[in-house]
């Protein structure tokens, strides 16, 4: 059978679980369907602009992956790219919107694929090393951020070590590796606050320290998701991590209906943006 096709299948079974385990958690526990509807207006309009913030991000963080690629587009461009790929990589099959930007980037610009995918790994390297320091941070102190700027030295000496694949890497510029790291802090920053408020909106018990502890383990269903957003991977993996948060599984569950129901909506109004507006002219241009 097509590996493809599998993986297609894999991800399909996937959501179709988690959602049956959603409504399942919901039947179960009434109270808990209440108090998500009875969610204030202020909390979900806040999460709304958090996403909004989360958007800006992630556009940062591809004209991040510009500058190492060496090439300029037009902001009104790379707008419309990060937000198109945003929406096929939710409601788009397994994770199409970093395969879009790439084909994108090969058609319309002539940028490799190779030198894309480097440029991703670069970003996905800060994200895991942010993510796995929110962990330590979480459960040990803030005293660990010290040991992530040692974190950081390291990275740099390994850089200057002379390996042909190292040579290679530190011909992109170091504007865009500092570009890319400010990005990804921001986008790990912005989960922060968002999963805080969703937690602390359904368990008022919970602390920063436990959503900051939380943010770091649910980052990492990214390395293994072959679903859209996550969906299912990142359920299980702050459910399996329990140990470290100490976040009830009530509370978890709950918290991530609500998260995926700001985010959908917040998809929604920028599809809505796209093909309601002018941008849809652009896109077609981009697209085409």
């Amino acid at each position: 059978m097509n590996r493809r096709l599998v993986r297609s299948l894999v991800a399909f079974s996937v959501l179709v679980v988690t959602a049956v385990a959603s409504l399942y958690f919901l039947g179960h526990h009434p109270a808990v369907g209440r108090q998500l509807a009875q969610t204030p207006s202020g909390t979900l309009l806040g999460l709304l602009g958090l996403y909004l913030v989360f958007m800006v991000s992630l556009w940062l963080i591809f004209r991040s992956s510009l500058v190492l690629c060496d090439i300029r587009l037009a902001r009104r461009e790379t707008m419309l790219v990060t937000a198109y790929s945003s929406i096929i990589n939710f409601f788009g099959p397994l994770q199409s919107g970093p395969a879009f930007r790439a084909l994108y980037l090969k058609k319309r610009h002539a940028v490799g694929l190779g030198n894309y995918a480097l440029a991703s790994l670069v970003y996905y390297a800060f994200y895991a090393f942010y993510s796995g320091l929110f962990l330590l941070v979480g459960m040990i102190g803030w005293w660990v951020l010290p040991l992530g700027l040692v974190g950081l030295c390291a990275l740099y000496g390994v850089l200057r070590l002379p390996v042909n694949k190292l040579r290679q890497l530190r011909q992109l510029r170091w504007q865009g590796l500092a570009f890319t790291a400010v990005a990804t802090l921001l986008q790990v920053c912005v989960f922060v606050l968002i999963f805080y408020i969703e937690l602390h909106s359904v368990n008022h018990a919970i602390s920063l320290s436990q959503a900051i502890i939380y943010t770091g383990a649910a980052n990492f269903a990214l390395f293994v998701s072959i679903t859209p957003a996550a969906i299912g991977f990142r359920e299980t993996f702050v459910l399996l991590s329990q140990h470290l948060h100490h976040i009830p599984n009530a509370t978890v569950v709950a918290a991530s209906l609500l998260d995926r129901g700001v985010y959908v909506a917040m998809l929604l109004l920028l599809g809505t943006f796209i093909f309601g507006s002018q941008a849809r002219s652009s896109l077609k241009r981009i697209t085409s």
